[in-house]
């Protein structure tokens, strides 16, 4: 079975634009700031494509474009005049930074109730306290397709195959949240083939291209693969899907899987700040 993401965000796209227009016909648009500094091309896409979609979903878009040049000074002044504007609800500063831009520190100068994609330090620990904040919107676009598919996740072996900040981490908690026993793999892990061999769900987060093969798969798993990689000029994932096919029950294809939700969860967290700020609408 493959677990496509357009079904998913789709049905997540229609509960957001009900939403939306309700807010529009009370005179409320809601707007996101996307900060992109530098020509790096993928970052250029992706600010693009964020503003068309974020555009054609019913919201404003503030894109700020600053030249690779910029100091960090000058960076945090578009984040703070963010920060201090009501109408702009979510923010979304783009990676790679240029060199002379500390990431770190330019994110902690970000307001934490318009950080939609769980930045910041201190959404990372309300959401990981479950008191709150924004969860990254990868790790959020996994419990979306487990969810729209009725894949059951209480006393379900989970092994996370990555550990970083954004994806792995975040998505071994809200899975615990699930009652899942979950197990995260990475680098270090001294046989990841026993340890997905007894996995009735895998969420492969490595960002290697087909580091994980259908002969280390447990028949009948469900697997989701985040991974995006480029190999001899084709996007696959972390997972070998033509050899895991035959095995798994269930996968996300690489391209029109998690990818595919992503986006929308970040647009679903835009209309949760405003929520948390008006919490009587």
């Amino acid at each position: 079975m493959e677990l496509r993401g357009k079904a998913v965000a789709d049905a997540h796209k229609a509960v957001l634009n009900e939403r939306l227009v309700a807010l529009e016909s009370k005179g409320i648009v809601l707007t996101l700031g996307i900060l992109l500094v530098g020509d790096d091309k993928a970052a250029q896409m992706y600010a693009h494509f964020m503003e068309k979609t974020a555009k054609s979903a019913g919201f404003a878009v503030d894109l700020a474009h600053l030249p690779a040049s910029a100091s960090f000074d000058e960076v945090v002044q578009v984040i703070e005049r963010w920060n201090k504007t009501d109408t702009v609800y979510g923010v979304l500063p783009l990676m790679p930074m240029p060199p002379q831009i500390d990431r770190d520190a330019l994110i902690e100068r970000l307001a934490p109730e318009k950080d939609i994609d769980g930045l910041t330090s201190k959404n990372i620990g309300l959401a990981s306290a479950g008191k709150g904040g924004f969860w990254p919107c990868t790790p959020r676009a996994c419990m979306a397709i487990l969810e729209h598919y009725h894949i059951p996740l209480a006393g379900k072996e989970v092994v996370v195959v990555g550990r970083s900040q954004v994806v792995g981490k975040p998505v071994a908690l809200l899975l615990l949240e699930k009652h899942a026993t979950v197990t995260l793999c990475h680098s270090k892990t001294a046989d990841l083939t026993a340890h997905l061999k007894r996995a009735d769900i895998v969420i492969a987060a490595v960002g290697r291209a087909h580091v994980i093969t259908g002969d280390m798969l447990k028949k009948g798993a469900v697997v989701i693969d985040v991974g995006i990689n480029d190999l001899d000029g084709k996007t696959v994932g972390d997972v070998d899907y033509e050899s895991a096919l035959s095995v798994v029950g269930a996968i996300t294809p690489v391209p029109g899987g998690v990818g595919s939700v992503t986006t929308t969860m970040l647009l679903e967290n835009i209309y949760e700040a405003y929520h948390a700020r008006n919490v009587d609408c």
